[in-house]
């Protein structure tokens, strides 16, 4: 039976010999091998191809593997790199070690020495491979928590001062008000800020990867299980683990989460807890589900919810925050005009009074999304109304003298743009409309009041807002 492939070797040597010699060994320890004859067809591999380790001749004619070596280091490559060195030449291996070698075997190999010399190349492999998993998960600096509603600088003071403590905390609140983005943000004013942020989605998960997801697994666990893994806890060790969308985990796992949090430790799949790991772990859950309803429903523990529910915070949906709504808007555009370079530098009233208007059932990552697409859109600098999705424009817009200004001014526009003359007759009449429309919704639908503020009379009023179809809601005395 052929032996798994433990990884991809490259081996760089000049000397047909010593390839085939270290291409047997190799691969009758289960490795994938390729190899190169001199050290610019080994940087040409190092550059494209996906590699677990590199064997390196030093003395090769040509491009050296020094000279490899600091082109590795000089084009910021990471990767795990041994040297081949004649044997006594420890000088010329220590320079290697400086120049970003992990390690040396000296020439003629000792089968034993380069058995351990790759066992820890390889390890060391798959720590920069984890590290560079949690680099990634962290996502650099945290995203800007952008919001002055009053809402938000509550729930802004409450996080910041939860942050400080090890307790768990619930984030709840609809899809896409942004809890990831606060778990984020609790993680970076906490104590454990320089240790990992890990986020596990427990919907992405299928039931049957879950366990091994979350607590890793050995060697042997279950079919396919060719290596140990460390699970997202294991990962997250001294810092935070956030569990999006915690009310999806089925009951199986509720339980093996209610141990870890209780116990503070956890065994990967396929071993017992004799072997048990430590969970230093600060737990963020968060979800968007009814969990009292859940627990009635017998689908969620009790003990699990009183655990995780230390402190709770519900994040708003944006129709409840809508005062946020042009600074969030503002930020959208600014990301998106620098991903895209499209010089799109503002959002004019009209467009802002249908964006604070709308209703967002999908919230912030709705939001996000609608500016994106305007930005790529927008022909000129300003992303207008008809840059924005429909269903956001078709939202009723009370209108001000600000958004009538701008609105004749963008009607305009679109008729220059259209190369299509309007009447002086149609014209005044869209006027009228807008001049009807701002005074209606300036009295609140008081009629009379509308009138003297036109300078007509209240039939003439009545009648307008029968043609333009406007409506009033409040008396007409």
């Amino acid at each position: 039976m052929k032996p798994s492939k433990k990884g991809r070797v490259l081996i760089v040597d000049d000397e047909v010999d010593i390839q085939e010699e270290l291409e047997d060994w190799f691969e009758a320890q289960g490795f994938d091998v390729v190899h190169a004859s001199n050290g610019m067809e080994g940087l040409q591999r190092i550059r494209t191809e996906p590699l677990d380790l590199v064997i390196l001749d030093l003395q090769m004619p040509g491009m050296d593997g020094m000279a490899v070596l600091r082109q590795i280091e000089a084009e910021g490559i990471d990767t795990t790199v041994v040297v081949i060195t004649a044997y006594g030449s420890v000088e010329r291996a220590v320079q290697a070690m400086k120049a970003g070698a992990f390690d040396f075997i000296p020439k003629p190999f000792e089968t034993e020495h380069l058995r351990v010399v790759v066992e820890k190349a390889m390890e060391r492999e798959r720590l920069r491979r984890e590290h560079a998993y949690l680099q990634e998960e962290a996502a650099g600096a945290v995203p800007a928590l952008i919001g002055n509603s009053p809402k938000m600088r509550d729930i802004l003071a409450v996080a910041q001062r939860a942050a400080q403590s090890t307790t768990t905390i619930l984030l709840r609140g609809e899809s896409g008000t942004g809890k990831e983005v606060l778990a984020r943000a609790i993680h970076h004013w906490s104590p454990r800020q320089d240790r990992p942020f890990v986020a596990v989605n427990c919907v992405a998960l299928a039931e049957s990867l879950l366990e091994s997801e979350l607590f890793g697994h050995e060697k042997g666990a279950f079919t396919n299980a060719y290596r140990q893994k460390k699970g997202r806890f294991e990962l997250a060790r001294g810092g935070t683990i956030l569990l999006d969308e915690i009310g999806a985990m089925k009951p199986d796992a509720q339980l093996k989460l209610l141990r870890v949090i209780q116990e503070g430790e956890f065994e990967r799949v396929g071993s017992d807890h004799a072997h048990a790991i430590k969970a230093d772990v600060r737990v963020i859950a968060a979800t968007n589900r009814n969990l009292e309803q859940a627990i009635v429903d017998s689908t969620f523990l009790q003990d699990l919810y009183y655990r995780l529910n230390d402190v709770s915070i519900v994040l708003p949906p944006l129709r409840e925050r809508k005062e946020d709504i042009p600074a969030l808007a503002q930020f959208f555009l600014q990301k998106y005009a620098h991903e895209t370079k499209r010089e799109v530098t503002g959002i004019s009233d009209v467009a802002m009074a249908y964006l604070t208007a709308s209703t967002w059932p999908g919230n912030i990552r709705e939001l996000e999304n609608a500016i994106e697409r305007a930005v790529v859109l927008s022909p000129g600098p300003e992303i207008r109304p008809k840059d924005l999705p429909e269903q956001i424009v078709g939202t009723k817009v009370a209108p001000t003298w600000e958004t009538t200004v701008a609105s004749l001014d963008e009607w305009l526009h679109a008729m220059m743009q259209q190369d299509r003359g309007e009447t002086v007759r149609n014209f005044l009449e869209t006027m009228e409309e807008m001049a009807i429309r701002v005074a209606v919704a300036h009295t609140k639908g008081n009629k009379s009041k509308a009138a003297a503020l036109l300078g007509l009379d209240r039939k003439q009023v009545e009648r307008r807002m029968r043609k333009y179809e406007i409506d009033g809601t409040a008396s007409d005395h």
